[in-house]
């Protein structure tokens, strides 16, 4: 199982969803840099389960516990080492599914592949609880760029077919990224975000599920971060977006949009601002060639429906090779999209921070 990245930054995650714990460690950070654990807490909060009627009922504090790596509330040089305990696991509602894997799930080829050795509650290793660990060392991550300038923003974009406002290409004001980071739902359009909530709780009376998209903007980054091939900042983070459960798909300005239009109406026309060069557009996304153009970096990301859903599906038992109904137990995300946006910001924190390290 590869659980590790990065280049000059490395991260290793581990765990399982009703295990003991879900941890990380990191290497390569900075030396020296100030690390608030409280402000590290806040942020993760902001994906942690329970806290709102709209998420799974699982209710866990993810209070990062530092076991190395630090001395005097700063990095010392040595690889930083982190627990999350688990705290309200429930292992035994899965029992029943040991041998029936749940559709939309990673149940049926872990259970090929590792021949029924792997962990089964709630998906185990491959299980959204991994984000807890991930958006901890992002978060560690976000603070040292945030004392370099750069910020790192996302918003729920869409939930099944309500669309928020979309960000400006260009750039945000900080009262928007202020704002979006307290919010339960963060959107731009208040108006919107109740569509959603009504959107949401209808799909979870019925026993169903939402799919979602989450957009990201990192502002203020050099020119020429990146590189070209394997080395592109897109390509970075694109391996850790699709790290993330549930993510079926990644997209940079225009992305797919751009199919529709001629050349001519997808290029950035360079102009001088203020004696720098920037675009007049950014359909680009902020990224040319793999590398940063210098206007903001702008990503969507689409999150699956959650596949736990309560309605009956089809399913396998793997032991008697027979066809069975399968109603999921258990505790779920009627929107997994919700809790996404931090791990979103998370990624970008730790690509565009290992990105900065390689020069």
């Amino acid at each position: 199982m590869s659980s590790s990245w990065g280049e000059q930054l490395k991260i290793s995650l581990f765990g399982e969803s009703h295990g003991l714990a879900v941890g990380a460690v990191i290497e390569g950070l900075p030396v020296g840099e100030a690390i608030d654990e409280d402000e590290l807490h806040r942020f993760l909060l902001r994906r942690a389960p329970g806290r709102s009627a709209l998420t799974s009922a699982r209710r866990e504090d993810d209070c990062p516990r530092i076991l190395s790596g630090m001395t005097d509330g700063r990095t010392n040089g040595a690889p930083l080492a982190l627990v999350i305990e688990n705290r309200d696991a429930r292992g035994e509602d899965y029992e029943t599914l040991r041998t029936v894997p749940r559709p939309g799930h990673a149940d049926y080829p872990a259970a090929v592949k590792y021949g029924g050795c792997q962990d089964a509650n709630g998906g185990g290793h491959f299980s959204g609880r991994l984000t807890a660990p991930l958006c901890a060392v992002g978060g560690i991550c976000l603070q040292i760029l945030n004392r370099r300038g750069i910020e790192i923003t996302a918003h729920l974009a869409s939930v099944g077919g309500v669309d928020d406002r979309a960000f400006d290409p260009c750039g945000l004001n900080e009262a928007e990224c202020s704002s979006l980071r307290a919010e339960e739902l963060p959107v731009l359009d208040a108006d919107k975000g109740g569509q959603m909530r009504q959107a949401i709780r209808r799909a979870a009376e019925e026993g169903d599920s939402l799919g979602g998209t989450v957009e990201c903007m990192v502002e203020r980054l050099p020119v020429g971060l990146g590189g070209a091939l394997f080395g592109g900042l897109d390509a970075r983070l694109a391996s850790l977006l699709f790290a993330i459960p549930a993510v079926k798909g990644v997209e940079f300005g225009e992305g797919f949009h751009a199919t529709r239009l001629r050349g001519s109406e997808n290029n950035d026309p360079f102009v001088l601002r203020e004696g720098c060069v920037v675009t007049e557009t950014n359909r680009a996304g902020g990224v040319l060639g793999g590398m940063s153009t210098g206007m903001p970096l702008l990503f969507r990301v689409a999150f699956k429906p959650t596949p736990s859903i309560a309605r009956a599906q089809k399913s396998v038992d793997l032991s008697t090779m027979q066809e069975r109904e399968l109603r999921v137990q258990g505790r779920h995300d009627p929107c997994v999209a919700i809790r996404a946006v931090p791990a979103v910001e998370a990624a970008a924190a730790l690509a565009v921070l290992d990105a900065l390290l390689g020069g």
